[in-house]
Order: C-alpha cells, then sequence, then structure tokens
C-alpha cells in the first residue's frame, strides 16, 4: 500500500512540472552585494545607541550566534555557511559589523579529496554540550553533483542526496582558541540529512534534521528526530526515528499550495521560553531561493520528544516572513540569543535585497528583539532594517 501511494504521488509531482532544480548556490564568492555603506551596517559607532540591519554584508546564509566566557570576558560566537570550510567569528557586540570581526577558520577541507565532508558544507552551529564545544554541520563530497545513475533513481532532480551529518569535537574549553577534530559520521540511516541540530530535554540530547522519508523521495523535505547518546552518537534505528513535522501547509509550498516538490521543512532550531520552559522548535519552511522562504513553529506539548503527538504545529501561517514594504525578503534560518545582560532575547537570521534573486543567491544576516506572548509563544517582529536601541548592556561595554 505505501509503494502504491508513494508512487501515485511521484505522478502528482509529475503532473505539478517537475524540471531540475539546480543546486543551491552558496558561494559567498558569488552574489552581488548591494554596495552597503559600512557606516550604516550594525551598529551605529558615533553614538552607540542604534543599529541598522544588515549586521553582516558578507554573502553567506544560515548565521548561527551563541555566547562563551573567556577569561572574565563574555563574546559572542558567530558562525553561517561559506560553502567550503567552517569559520567562526567572535564579538564583544552582538550588533557591530559582523564583516569586521575577528575571523578564524577551524576547518578547511580539501574539495577534491571526495571525503564525504568535502564540499557544500552547510548551516554549521557552535554548542557547549556538557562543558565540551561540538560544531554540527552538513556536507557532501560531490558538490551536489551526484553521478547521472544516481540522480535517476530520485523522481524528481535530487542534488543534494548525498549530503550527511557531521561533528566537529574542541579540544578545550574555550571554542576560539581549541582544536576541532572529526568525530565519526553522526548517523542518519545512508539517507538525506541536512540543517541538523541539537534538542535538549529533560537531560536527554536529541538531533533533529532536515530528512527526506525515503532514501531516494527528493521532495518534500521534512523534519525527523532521533535519540542520542553523546553529541556524535544516535541511538535510534531507522524504523524509531520520527518525523514531526511534514510541510502540509499551502506557506510551507512553492508555489503556494503545490505539494511535493519544492514543499520545504529544514533549518529547526530549539527556542525556550525562559520563563514558562516551554520548548519550541522554530524552523524554515518553503524554498531558500524565493521571497516566500520563512519561519514556521513546532511546540512541545508533550512529554516525549520522539513521538509525533508530542509536537503541535502553528498552523495559522509563517511566524516571520518578508516585508516587501521594507525591502526584506527571504527571511530564514533563524538562530536565537540573548542581550549581553541577558534581558533581551534576540533573533538571528538571514534575508534576502530582492523579490527576484538571481541563481547566484545574495544573503545578508541580520538581527532583531522579539517577546513573548501571553500564552507563552514567542511574539516575532516585522522583518525591518531599523534603526533599533542596541542590545540591553551592550553600549556599556563600549566604556570598559
Amino acid at each position: 500500500m505505501k509503494s502504491r501511494l508513494f508512487t501515485r504521488i511521484i505522478a502528482l509531482a509529475s503532473c505539478l512540472g517537475t524540471a531540475q532544480v539546480p543546486a543551491q548556490v552558496f558561494d559567498p564568492n558569488k552574489g552581488s552585494s548591494a554596495g552597503w555603506d559600512p557606516a550604516v551596517v550594525g551598529t551605529n559607532k558615533t553614538t552607540n545607541e542604534t543599529f541598522s540591519n544588515p549586521v553582516m554584508t558578507l554573502n553567506v546564509g544560515d548565521p548561527f550566534i551563541t555566547k562563551y566566557t573567556s577569561e572574565s570576558e563574555e563574546w559572542y560566537l558567530f558562525t553561517y555557511s561559506t560553502n567550503d570550510n567552517i569559520t567562526l567569528k567572535r564579538s564583544r557586540y552582538l550588533t557591530d559589523n559582523w564583516d569586521n570581526a575577528e575571523t578564524r577558520v577551524v576547518f578547511n577541507p580539501e574539495p577534491t579529496s571526495g571525503e564525504p565532508w568535502s564540499t557544500s558544507l552547510w548551516a554549521p552551529e557552535v554548542h557547549n554540550i556538557s562543558g565540551s564545544w561540538y560544531i554540527i554541520f552538513s556536507a557532501t563530497s560531490d558538490g551536489d553533483n551526484p553521478a547521472p545513475l544516481l540522480d535517476a533513481l530520485c523522481p524528481i532532480n535530487c542534488p543534494a542526496i548525498n549530503h550527511r551529518m557531521f561533528v566537529l569535537q574542541g579540544d578545550g574549553p574555550d571554542p576560539w582558541t581549541a582544536n576541532f577534530v572529526m568525530k565519526p559520521m553522526l548517523d542518519t540511516y545512508d539517507q538525506f540529512a541536512i540543517d541538523g541540530t541539537y534538542f535538549h530535554f529533560e537531560d536527554k540530547l536529541y538531533h533533529i534534521y532536515s530528512c527526506w522519508e525515503q532514501k531516494y523521495s527528493s521532495w518534500p523535505a521534512n523534519l525527523c528526530i532521533t535519540r542520542m547518546s553523546d553529541p556524535w552518537t544516535v541511538n535510534s534505528t531507522l524504523s524509531e526515528r520520527r518525523m514531526i513535522s511534514v510541510p502540509n501547509e499551502p506557506w510551507e509550498q512553492v508555489p503556494y499550495g503545490r505539494p511535493i516538490r519544492l514543499a520545504t521543512n529544514e533549518g529547526p532550531q530549539q527556542l525556550t521560553n525562559p520563563k514558562t520552559g516551554q520548548n519550541f522548535v522554530i524552523y524554515s519552511a518553503a524554498r531558500v531561493n524565493t521571497p516566500f522562504y520563512c519561519l514556521g513553529m513546532l511546540e512541545l506539548v508533550g512529554n516525549d520528544p520522539m513521538e509525533y503527538q508530542s509536537w503541535k504545529k502553528h498552523t495559522d501561517g509563517c511566524v516571520f516572513h518578508q516585508n516587501s514594504v521594507a525591502g526584506v525578503y527571504g527571511t530564514g534560518h533563524a538562530s536565537f540569543v540573548s542581550s549581553p545582560d541577558d534581558a533581551e532575547n534576540y533573533i538571528v537570521y538571514h534575508a534576502q535585497t530582492t523579490p527576484n534573486p538571481a541563481a547566484d543567491l545574495y544573503r545578508t544576516v541580520r538581527i532583531q528583539k522579539f517577546t513573548w506572548n501571553d500564552d507563552g509563544t514567542p511574539k516575532f517582529p516585522l522583518a525591518e532594517n531599523g534603526p533599533f536601541a542596541v542590545p540591553a548592556g551592550q553600549k556599556a561595554l563600549t566604556s570598559i
């Protein structure tokens, strides 16, 4: 029955149009800059009281920012998709121009090596787990250009079929000085996997990532969850893996309401309400290289993240999306961090500058404050350019 249903779905996809979809372009050396004036990127250094978006104009996507402390000083640690390496940046100031921040490459594979992690390095995240630092990312060996006979096994063109998840472990307590070494490949059952993140719940660790239902499905892209025994070891079998979200809402599909091809859930990120303890997964929906890319939301309402009944999807539409009046499009792949004094919450995301992006996609990094609704859910703002007040506690750092 399942195979017959899959065959019918593929037939439907064919009727709806299945021309080849080119591999996503994430190369910071490609795409065109909007010619930003550095004086209006990030913090206004004349007053140190306001900042404007973007906060980084380098052509990158999938921004992830966290905080760490070194020698009694608190730092922001930033990573993002470069396509060919893992780069870290750091700054004392959340909204200063990140183009100018200290930069360190911690992993730089040889792209012609054929190693499964050697090309198309996407969506790195850096996490402190039990006192050790880990970088989780996805990559492939073939630059998203699989062998024709492998691609032919997919009902729809599948350039990312060989993408898998990987973990680097730091050898010290300071991520800025640590050496990072490759751990064994994170098990995703030899199936497509991108945008993996860690999810913590009741002292247990889980892996949530963008997945296909079957090895050669190609579309849609869903959210899967597995249990972990440590930051690089999955201890769920394939039959125990659960899909906790599928892009079944029309706003998760491109064009709007068309199922299967380009229907996407990806870029999951845990967000916990610091007052109520409610746990959410904020994820990206629709297609990354369109203006419709936006954020959706799941809430953990049960007591077991491995049960799909424990998750409730916000079905009223995107919780964060394009703002055409402000010229902000394709708002997605967010992470979350607090102000220097921990009193405020901020969303970090990438966005496009045009409703008609070129094949060589250009995205900037942006930051905005968000708050919480009375029911404990996040209250995200409209995507705006600013200026905004700098994060609480940031201006005081300039006088230290």
